[in-house]
């Protein structure tokens, strides 16, 4: 292993992907809590949820650090679809959302099985079109980030919602508190991340994965268990590797689950996304700073449907 203050490295191809003078570059600070990362290709910024201030901020190498959406709903997890509209779950408002190219808000899904959802965490969207998102309990758990109310779901999901018609199913329930959501670079393969952890040591702390098939997920499976942290946000690069956002920094599995290396960051690490024109540069979101690095690999990309 070698490493420096903001790396460890535990393989070659880490070392080939960080590149030889790899620089850590905080964006900004100043947050309350900073989640949700995601690349916004044609506004050219990225954007990261603020949630216990009730906004979405943004960074763009034009304009610097700005407020992109307040208030937002206590939004957590966002991405764009193939048309490049940003998704948001909404942890206060119990909603999946949609912002349209005119600023208008469309409603994705708020219940299920005629209860509200209780607080929708990360969302990815397939080249089908189909939005996937998981629906923890964080917003009742914890009233500053979310609502406090009851659930009126008896489970915590993972749901899969229609690009056209908006029909919602659930498309597996076997989590304890699901949470980071994303495919493989071709699509076969849906990982989850379980962060029961945070309500007790003994409760889950890994990232599971899933066959695809259509709109059914098979073969459920350990992919890692995250040690001794909970893995919350990630993203799959070109090469199948997954870069998950952790209590240290960001770890980066190969697809046979094993450790690469990390990115050291000095606060904890909530979630990370891939962008920039090239699409290799690393966004990370550290709890009340926003974090860059560019890297020798590139995140991936959906595929044409």
């Amino acid at each position: 292993m070698s490493s420096n203050k903001n790396f460890e490295i535990f393989d070659d191809d880490f070392q080939r992907m960080l590149g030889n003078d790899p620089e850590l570059v905080q964006l900004a600070d100043g947050l309350a809590f900073a989640e949700g990362v995601c690349w916004v290709p044609y506004k050219n910024k990225v954007i990261v949820s603020d949630i216990p201030n009730n906004r979405i901020v943004s960074w763009s190498e034009s304009d610097g650090f700005g407020i992109y959406r307040e208030p937002s709903g206590c939004s957590n997890g966002n991405t764009v679809d193939r048309e490049g509209r940003v998704l948001s779950c909404l942890t206060r408002g119990r909603t999946v959302v949609r912002e349209e190219q005119d600023g208008s808000m469309t409603t994705i899904a708020d219940s299920y099985n005629g209860g509200k959802l209780t607080s929708p965490n990360d969302v990815a969207v397939k080249s089908d079109g189909s939005i996937w998102f998981t629906d923890p309990d964080y917003g009742f758990l914890h009233p500053e980030l979310g609502h406090g109310d009851k659930p009126e779901q008896d489970r915590n999901r993972v749901f899969r919602v229609d690009g056209e018609t908006l029909d919602i199913t659930m498309v597996s329930e076997d989590f304890d508190k699901p949470n980071g959501i994303t495919f493989s670079p071709d699509e076969s393969i849906l990982y989850v991340g379980d962060t029961g952890r945070t309500h007790g040591e003994f409760r889950p702390h890994n990232l599971r994965a899933f066959d695809v098939y259509g709109d059914k997920l098979t073969d459920p499976r350990l992919f890692v268990d995250v040690e001794p942290y909970v893995p919350d946000g990630f993203r799959a690069d070109v090469d199948g590797n997954i870069w998950v956002a952790v209590g240290d920094g960001v770890h980066c599995y190969n697809p046979a689950g094993n450790l690469l290396g990390k990115i050291l960051t000095p606060e904890v690490s909530a979630n990370l996304s891939f962008g920039m024109s090239d699409n290799q540069t690393l966004f990370i979101a550290a709890t009340s700073s926003i974090w860059s690095i560019k890297l020798n690999t590139a995140g991936a990309t959906r595929p044409a449907a």
